[in-house]
């Protein structure tokens, strides 16, 4: 027999002792061609390479899933033969694993060997660790494919994705309402059984929600801890002060159907719709007169009651309603409380201000039910209905034609009389409309008066500001009848609209294919034409639509606009800086449906993807030889071609590969990146310290 002079262990063969020696010497003489990792036997080094060449010789009989490792295949099939050979001495439980085993005698040893960095809290299972730094870290690794949010675990993304498929699973047996979260169905039953474990101990009420507990605590404790970050006002409930920000931020999420008038809080749209249906459930006693609110009721029944209780002091008169006599005062004091932030307009009522307001944001809120045109106040909406219903009561005299508008009346005279008495002092062209004069003047004075609040840029005229402003408002007012989708102009939500009618107006001569849009139709017919109207001045290269020009154009000029908040790296196109940005984040949106395994670009999932489905696209012309990725058959090819790109600057010695030219260099320059801790001895390459390290 062969014995180990180390620990005297015997074996049959004198290779299996030279094997069995490299345990003590460290030796592992067989190194992979792709990754440099080293082995101590040829076998484990087969193995490892299957990783890079994708092969998994080893099938399942049962379910012909394939492995690249017996053990992996034997573990697997514990599945279909049901074995679990592992059994736990304490509570005799089987496993069909090792590892399972260990991690359950956990819970009997009290042992958690995973522990966070961070916080030092102490876990039984790496898994849960990983899922816990996740607190830390803010990755969200399982995106929803419906709306791409994203979950730090995978069972929020499985009870997320029930919004989408409407999934309840979980049934009350009482009345069968289903539920999609467990906890939901739990508190739900409490209605049945009447149960309501969660009891104040100030003044013992009881309630179905631990949350209405805590809530309903702060009327004792007197806590509101959530504060205002503007002006510090505090809230028992979250709700409440979510109402009272929308007084700063001027958010109006509760919008009406009918109208697009917005609201701060979700009751004043439910009293302002009862205006379009009609309803009015508060009604008076005496005369049946029925109101939208109850506060018009209170005030119209003092009608019966003749009461008027607020009384002028300066003149006697007297109101049934408080407020009008408030605004009734002014008259007397002189008093204008309502400001106009913009131009510093003082008016006695709020809702002569309002009105005044809309010049400066352009708001617009009555809307006509015919062809929705907004006006800024009712008396305008009024005067235009008269398009639709026809009526003209305003008839001149000379011709019998009629008008909506008395000022209409007053233009269309002057052309019986062929009067345009508004002339212009520079070139002498005269007008039928001053309005007309007004902004025909702007092109001998440049003045642009109508200006943008926000940016500051001007406009000749007030309907070029209107529909600039929208840009900073936000407003939309066009919305599509068919997907509510909203556009500030008409004109593209009348280009929207092809979508869901399917017209496609501009035709190509050529090969009739359609377009929506005249401007995708100029672009297409550029393939026929072979135009590339758009030249580069530095280097005569062409292209068919000017926005690729542009970005082609900072190769010469250097113009990188798009830069990192971070640290401050600047790109010349927007998608190289998102991409760039997950650095910062650590986003991985790219997900592997196999493993969830998440990736920061597209390409790298594709290529990943590649090691489970075993695809390798990339073959060599000369050998068959196929791999996963391009850069692994460019690399292969110079072996056939003997291509040496890299090439030493010291000594011309040439590499197929830059990181042997680089390996090379430090030959010349005397570099030795790789330092021993133990000893400080340097090396130029890894594997020489790992070498020595044995020793």
């Amino acid at each position: 027999p062969f014995i180990c002079t180390e620990c005297n262990k015997s074996f049959s063969q004198k290779i299996s002792l030279t094997r069995h020696q490299r345990s003590h010497t460290g030796v592992k003489p067989f190194i992979c061609s792709e990754c440099n990792k080293s082995f101590s036997q040829k076998t484990s080094l087969t193995v490892h390479q299957r990783i890079h060449t994708g092969m998994k010789p080893l099938n399942c009989t049962e379910c012909n899933k394939s492995f690249s490792e017996k053990g992996n295949l034997t573990k697997h099939q514990r599945i279909h033969t049901g074995m679990k050979p592992f059994i736990c001495t304490e509570c005799n439980k089987s496993f069909s694993q090792e590892q399972y085993l260990k991690k359950h005698q956990r819970i009997h040893t009290g042992m958690k060997p995973f522990i966070c960095s961070e916080c030092n809290k102490s876990f039984r299972q790496k898994g849960d660790l990983t899922k816990h730094q996740r607190i830390h870290t803010g990755m969200k690794p399982f995106i929803c494919t419906e709306c791409n949010k994203s979950f730090s675990r995978k069972t929020s993304l499985t009870i997320h994705q029930r919004i989408h498929t409407g999934v309840k699973p979980f049934i009350c047996t009482a009345c069968n309402k289903s539920f999609t979260h467990k906890t939901s169905l739990t508190i739900h039953q409490r209605i049945h059984t009447g149960v309501k474990p969660f009891i104040c101990t100030e003044c013992n009420k009881s309630f179905t929600h631990k949350t209405s507990l805590t809530i309903h605590q702060r009327i004792h404790t007197g806590v509101k801890p959530f504060k205002c970050s503007e002006c510090n006002k505090s809230f028992s409930w979250k709700i409440s002060l979510t109402e009272h920000e929308r007084i700063h931020t001027g958010i109006k999420p509760f919008i009406c159907s009918e109208c697009n008038k917005s609201f701060s809080q979700k009751t004043n749209l439910t009293i302002h719709q009862r205006i379009h249906t009609g309803m009015k459930p508060f009604i008076c006693t005496k005369c049946n007169k029925s109101f939208s609110q109850k506060t018009n009721l209170t005030i119209h029944q003092r009608i019966h009651t003749g009461v008027k209780q607020f009384i002028c002091t300066d003149c006697n008169k007297s109101f049934s309603w408080k407020g009008n006599l408030t605004i009734h005062q002014r008259i007397h004091t002189g008093v204008k409380p309502f400001i106009c932030t913009e131009c510093n307009k003082s008016f006695s009522r709020k809702a002569d201000l309002t009105i005044h307001q809309r010049i400066h944001t352009g708001v617009k809120p009555f809307i006509c039910t015919d062809c929705n045109k907004s006006f800024r106040q009712k008396g305008q909406l009024t005067i235009h209905h008269r398009f639709h219903a026809g009526i003209k009561p305003f008839i001149c005299t000379e011709c019998n034609k009629s008008f909506t508008h008395k000022t209409g009346l007053t233009q269309h005279q002057r052309i019986h009389t062929g009067m345009k008495p508004f002339i212009c002092t520079e070139c002498n062209k005269s007008f039928t409309y001053k309005i007309s004069l007004a902004i025909h003047q702007r092109i001998h004075t440049g003045v642009k008066p109508f200006i943008c609040t926000e940016c500051n840029k001007s406009f000749t005229q007030k309907t070029s500001l209107t529909i600039h402003q929208r840009i900073h408002t936000g407003m939309k007012p066009f919305i599509c009848s068919e997907c509510n989708k909203s556009f500030r102009r008409k004109g593209h939500l009348t280009i929207h609209q092809r979508i869901h009618t399917g017209i496609k107006p501009f035709i190509c001569t050529k090969c009739n294919k359609s377009f929506r849009q005249k401007g995708d139709l100029t672009k297409h017919q550029r393939i026929h034409t072979g135009m590339k109207p758009f030249i580069c001045t530095e280097c005569n290269k062409s292209f068919t639509q000017k926005t690729s020009l542009t970005i082609h154009q900072r190769i010469h000029t250097g113009v990188k606009p798009f830069i990192c908040t971070e640290c401050n790296k600047s790109f010349s196109r927007k998608t190289s800086l998102t991409e760039h940005e997950r650095i910062h984040t650590g986003m991985k949106p790219f997900s592997c449906s196999e493993c969830n395994k998440s990736f920061t670009h597209k390409i790298s999932l594709t290529i990943h993807q590649r090691i489970h489905t075993g695809m390798k696209p990339f073959i060599c012309s000369e050998c068959n030889k196929s791999f996963s990725q391009k850069t692994n058959l460019t690399k292969h090819q110079r072996i056939h071609t003997g291509m040496k790109p890299f090439i030493c600057s010291e000594c011309n010695k040439s590499f197929r590969r830059k990181g042997h030219l680089r390996i090379h260099q430090r030959i010349h320059t005397g570099i030795k990146p790789f330092i021993c801790t133990k000893c400080n001895k340097s090396f130029r390459q890894k594997g020489d310290l790992t070498k020595h390290q044995r020793i």
